[in-house]
């Protein structure tokens, strides 16, 4: 019995130590490491991690970035790249705080469900759904994101779905701070079919 117990025990510090170590973790992340799902009830009884969503643990005590919903959302739908108002925020490029996370999808894909944040999704195809993609280290978790560049094209591609004005003040500020960014620029906006929209404001800025 006693036996059992100490099994027990070294099976629960070892999760919660790999939980620890991923910051954000599902089971299926624990099945490498020969860690059943049913270790995790007693963790979570006791407090000892904390279930952020269906599917989806942390511990209470780690320390969270500002973008841990962009995390979070990665760790269930990894193949969707975070993109518009979402990546407009992370690459510092609004002072809006979204809502909802915004994130791109293959146009044969599902739409996800019981994801931790409400997701606004807009589906792609072709070079614009795979170029410009980076992918940046948040809490731990990978996460793919498009890079300034091509964000800012993207805004003006989908600028009925978040205004034409949030379009023009991302452009603005992209190129404030990248000033040798214009060709960037350029290569994204021939890639979403929106040259012939941001030419003006490019041309002015050049």
């Amino acid at each position: 019995m006693r036996k059992q117990s100490t099994t027990r025990n070294a099976t629960e510090r070892k999760a919660l130590e790999a939980v620890k170590r991923l910051q954000i973790a599902r089971p299926r992340d624990l099945d490498s490491l020969g860690i059943q799902r049913e270790t995790l009830r007693p963790l979570l009884k006791r407090g000892a991690l904390i279930r952020v969503s269906r599917g989806l643990y942390t511990v209470p005590d780690v320390e969270a970035s500002g973008h841990r919903s962009l995390a979070e959302v990665a760790k269930i739908v990894p193949s969707g790249i975070v993109c518009l108002l979402s990546a407009l925020r992370y690459h510092g490029l609004t002072t809006q705080a979204p809502s909802e996370v915004w994130l791109a999808i293959d146009i044969h894909g599902w739409k996800p469900r019981n994801t931790p944040f409400p997701v606004r999704i807009v589906y792609s195809s072709g070079p614009a759904l795979t170029e410009g993609i980076e992918t940046h280290k948040i809490d731990g978790v990978s996460v793919r994101i498009y890079s300034a560049a091509k964000t800012v094209a993207d805004c003006f591609k989908y600028r009925n779905k978040i205004g034409p004005e949030v379009a023009v003040e991302a452009l603005k500020d992209y190129l404030k701070r990248h000033r040798r960014g214009a060709d960037a620029l350029w290569r994204f906006a021939k890639i979403c079919r929106v040259s012939n929209v941001m030419r003006p404001y490019l041309e002015a800025a050049g």
